[in-house]
């Protein structure tokens, strides 16, 4: 969810507050047109979404703080919270675009299909053929959080990157403090709420209407002494 921040633009000042009025009063408040108003920022807001229950193995939602790390195309790391991951041909965790999960979790050739098992603190265990009755340990998942996680930089295909003003990453293992669990066999829905959205949408439409029949309730009390001048 995204939430636009206004500013307003400068004031012309035709009186100053504190300016002598008489000898022995001043004008208590000042008399100042404003330029009206612009977009300051876009913050975007990582609140928890729901949970939806998929079934599926490689699904993993992030209950609570913290993003999932992946390795970009460049090089560079990016940070998700989408925990839909697949299986590669290299039997590699990855986004659905390809970029692998750090740190890379490489699954053994003979696997068992619907054995991989991750736990709510990212512990991570599979099951093979050749031992199909004890499961083996592939180590624990990762999760990052940051200082400010409003700065971050999206990039698109549900990825962020470093900013100056998110800070470094702070990594540690889920379930830690400060750190959400994994749910296995789940994902995080959007934290869009629509009928909130509708309600902010009608609340915007009525007061640009509003602002347009001042507007032109304006031009026409111009029009009128114009008028009465001639």
């Amino acid at each position: 969810r995204q939430r636009a921040e206004f500013e307003d633009l400068l004031y012309i000042t035709t009186k100053m507050a504190g300016t002598p009025a008489t000898e022995q009063t001043v004008v208590p408040t000042p008399t100042q047109i404003g330029h009206g108003t612009r977009v300051a920022s876009t913050q975007r807001l990582f609140t928890q979404g729901s949970l939806k229950e998929t079934g599926i193995k490689t699904d993993f939602a992030l209950d609570g703080e913290g993003f999932f790390r992946v390795l970009l195309r460049d090089g560079s790391f990016g940070y998700t919270r989408n925990g839909e991951f697949k299986i590669d041909e290299n039997n590699q965790l990855v986004t659905n675009q390809g970029f692998r999960v750090m740190p890379e979790l490489v699954l053994p050739e003979n696997y068992l299909k619907d054995s991989l098992n991750v736990d709510v603190n990212g512990r991570i265990s599979i099951k093979t053929f050749d031992n199909p009755r004890n499961p083996i340990d592939l180590g624990q998942m990762q999760v990052h959080r940051f200082v400010n996680p409003a700065g971050l930089n999206a990039v698109g295909e549900n990825i962020y990157k470093v900013s100056a003003a998110s800070g470094e990453a702070i990594g540690g293992f889920p379930g830690a403090e400060g750190f959400g669990g994994i749910r296995q066999s789940f994902v995080e829905t959007s934290n869009v709420e629509i009928a909130k959205e509708m309600v902010n949408m009608i609340v915007a439409q009525r007061a640009y209407e509003m602002n347009s029949k001042a507007i032109q309730t304006s031009d026409t009390m111009l029009g009128i002494a114009n008028n009465l001048k001639r």
